[in-house]
Order: C-alpha cells, then sequence, then structure tokens
C-alpha cells in the first residue's frame, strides 16, 4: 500500500466518522423531538380527560342544583297556597274575601276605638 492510498484511507475513515457524528447529532434531535411529541401528546390527553371529567362534574352539579331549586320552588308554592287556604282567599272570589277582611278590621278599629274613648 502506497502513502497515497494510506492518506485516502485516513480521509475516507475521516469522512465516515464525521458522517457518523453528524448521524449521531441528527438522531439525537429526532430522539428529542419525538419525546417531546410524546409528551405533549400525553398532556393533551390528560387536560382532555380532565376537561371531560370537570364537564361531566358540572353536569352533576347543575342537576343537583336543579333539584333543589324545584324543590325549594315546590315548597314555597305549597306554603302560599297553605296561607291562602288559611286567609280563605281560594274558596271564594279574592276581592270579596278582601272586602270581608276590610270590613273586620273597620269594625275592629271601631271597637278599640270605643274601648279608648271610655277611659
Amino acid at each position: 500500500m502506497t502513502t497515497t492510498d494510506t492518506i485516502k484511507g485516513k480521509i475516507n475513515e475521516a469522512e465516515e466518522m464525521a458522517r457518523k457524528i453528524w448521524l449521531a447529532g441528527l438522531g439525537a434531535y429526532g430522539k428529542s423531538v419525538e419525546e417531546a411529541q410524546g409528551r405533549y401528546e400525553k398532556l393533551s390527553e390528560e387536560a382532555s380527560k380532565m376537561f371531560d371529567e370537570l364537564v361531566t362534574k358540572g353536569e352533576t352539579l347543575e342537576d343537583d342544583a336543579k333539584s333543589k331549586f324545584k324543590s325549594t320552588t315546590n315548597d314555597v308554592e305549597n306554603r302560599v297556597a297553605d296561607v291562602r287556604k288559611k286567609l280563605g282567599l281560594d274558596s271564594e272570589p279574592a276581592d270579596q274575601r278582601i272586602e270581608e277582611l276590610s270590613a273586620k278590621i273597620d269594625a275592629l278599629t271601631e271597637a278599640v276605638a270605643k274601648l279608648a274613648a271610655s277611659k
């Protein structure tokens, strides 16, 4: 083997080593990109899952709130109905009952005034 062949061989080896170094760098870059994409996809999946869980929880709370609101509304309506019944507003026309109550209040007012005047 001649000196020229030896030099050419060394140059080829150096070029091959330089190429391998270049490829190793590209490989490292590619691997880091893949890992970053994997982490992003995992975070994206977790965020999506968490969002879905929050939506489900919100729906449950909304249903509970609607149920409680309806129950409370029914209780209030029942209490109003009881008061109306006790006042007799449901058994007769309301205007007539109000006039009767006003007349009773006027009579009581007169009775109290007479008692106060006699003292």
